[in-house]
């Protein structure tokens, strides 16, 4: 990329915290925040207390927001973070687009319940307004005071670097000079967790110490699990305090041999990180962040796509599913933050055991992350210290 998009401004809302500061603290411990949740009957990563208050006190701030889905409301706070430290004010002008792979979740269950048990007389009004996917944005304009242009989009677990792409596109071709960007997913239902425990990649093993062994190689079954979570980021074309820039950036599709497999060789992975680095020299990558669900078959393909692009020389491997689950169309924009507070930090997070032999880097000035979703649509993304 010839010009390098600036990251002005970030905001998260996870099982690791309400701020950069939190964030980076719970990123320096080697334990997992996943949990089994009784409730649900799976191991589930969710909100830690704090974020827990955080939704609620949002709900209550606005009659409105009492009837918004919980995605929504998560990509809400993160969204007002992201936009205070970029210091855009009400009369900014920017655009915004945020990627979740499915959208209103909870509400839409619940709506969908009744309907199909005759447990309500008639629908409620705003099952519609509060459960289209285009309700994400529109609700955080709303809330965020921004008049611009808002619009959502789903490819699943690629959503969120999705509208990073998008927002590049945006500022390059100069219809904007700003654009808030990000992904939001609240996939810890019933219903969602059985479609999940149905494809038989979620993990089962409720007393481990890690029950997602993402990036673990030498795993012999599937040990996905679901998290909660958003992050947005402010992007601008003025990289001028900017906490770290966009150097680079990928995406590729494949024909995929069914519903939800990618390639064994990783085939769209390797187009996406091959492009996102076209312009610098291989060994300038200081550590790749891994998509690595916990799925065998999804952090083998990876894998093997990282193999083929830097052949015997990889670079350090990292990923932080096995830390706080896996947040489907949100995932790429937490692995986007983990990679922009290692930068800024020039630290790597701690790891499990199984990654303590990937070699450190001497340095971190640029960082490859991925993404890839169902029907192989990978993105991949390289950052550059500010």
């Amino acid at each position: 990329m010839s010009t390098a998009i600036g990251i002005v401004g970030m905001g998260s809302i996870s099982a690791l915290g309400n701020s950069s500061e939190a964030v980076w603290e719970a990123y320096q411990k080697p334990e997992s925040l996943i949990q089994y949740q009784t409730d649900l009957g799976a191991l589930v990563c969710e909100l830690d207390d704090l974020g827990a208050q955080r939704i609620l006190a949002l709900k209550r701030s606005n009659k409105n927001y009492l009837a918004l889905d919980r995605s929504v409301l998560l990509g809400m706070l993160a969204a007002e973070q992201a936009v205070k430290q970029a210091a855009w004010k009400t009369d900014s002008v920017y655009g915004i687009n945020i990627g979740s792979s499915r959208g209103a979740t909870e509400k839409f269950e619940k709506y969908h319940h009744a309907f199909a048990t005759h447990t309500a007389d008639k629908l409620s009004p705003l099952s519609s307004p509060t459960t289209t996917l285009g309700n994400l944005s529109y609700w955080l304009g709303n809330h965020l005071s921004q008049q611009g242009l808002r619009f959502d989009h789903s490819i699943t677990c690629s959503s969120a670097l999705h509208s990073v792409l998008n927002g590049i596109a945006w500022l390059k071709a100069g219809l904007s000079e700003q654009f808030l960007v990000g992904g939001t997913e609240a996939p810890l239902t019933a219903f969602t967790l059985a479609q999940m425990k149905a494809l038989r990649i979620y993990a089962k093993d409720s007393t481990a110490a890690f029950p997602c062994r993402s990036l673990d190689l030498e795993k012999t079954q599937n040990t996905m699990v679901l998290g909660e979570g958003a992050a947005c980021f402010a992007l601008s074309n003025n990289v001028e305090n900017a906490l770290a820039l966009i150097e680079g950036y990928g995406f590729a599709s494949e024909k995929v041999p069914h519903h939800t497999a990618i390639s064994k060789a990783g085939d769209s992975l390797f187009k996406s990180m091959q492009a996102a680095i076209k312009d610098i020299d291989q060994d300038q990558v200081d550590l790749v962040v891994c998509h690595s669900p916990g799925t065998c078959q999804g952090d083998w393909a990876e894998q093997s796509a990282i193999q083929r692009l830097f052949g015997k020389n990889i670079p350090a491997l990292t990923t932080n599913k096995w830390k706080i689950g896996h947040t489907l169309g949100a995932s790429g924009a937490m692995s986007m933050e983990m990679v922009i507070l290692m930068l800024q930090q020039q630290s790597l997070v701690a790891s499990p055991p199984w990654l303590s032999t990937t070699k450190t880097p001497e340095k971190l000035a640029r960082i490859l992350f991925n993404a890839i979703g169902f029907g192989g649509n990978a993105v991949s993304l390289l950052l550059r210290k500010a």
